[in-house]
């Protein structure tokens, strides 16, 4: 059974990235687009699916993973890279809020059910990739 990480890591992680993807939205629309447009929001939301799913995919992690010292890697233990469909799965799953709250005892959300995958500790997926 691989471990996953904890919560509290996972969570700062959500912040790091919803900051990072609010910084892109501001800097493409700018401050008063931010302020006017309604769906504002929905901007944030698309930008952190696509940059989560991207680095997911292409490194592990996305950026504010990446910053946290996390990893997202499949379930099966085969150390081969998170897919694409994969990580845009588990990225689209986590924006309906739900999934992640929803939780088995090994700490896998919902969206890491649906997409095969676990949220780990660099170390641990160091240690799963020898």
């Amino acid at each position: 059974m691989i471990e996953t990480a904890s919560w509290a890591r996972r969570m700062l992680a959500l912040v790091v990235d919803w900051f990072a993807s609010t910084l892109v939205v501001l800097l493409l629309i700018g401050p008063s687009g931010w302020s006017d447009d309604r769906y504002s929001g929905f901007y944030t939301m698309a930008v952190y699916v696509i940059e989560s799913a991207l680095l997911t995919a292409s490194v592990g992690g996305s950026f504010g993973k990446l910053l946290t010292r996390l990893r997202v890697v499949r379930h099966d233990g085969s150390g081969a890279p998170v897919g694409l469909l994969q990580a845009l799965l588990r990225s689209v799953l986590i924006c309906l809020v739900i999934p992640p709250l929803v939780f088995r005892p090994d700490g896998r959300g919902l969206h890491d059910i649906a997409a095969g995958t676990a949220t780990v500790t660099l170390q641990t997926a160091s240690g799963s990739s020898r």
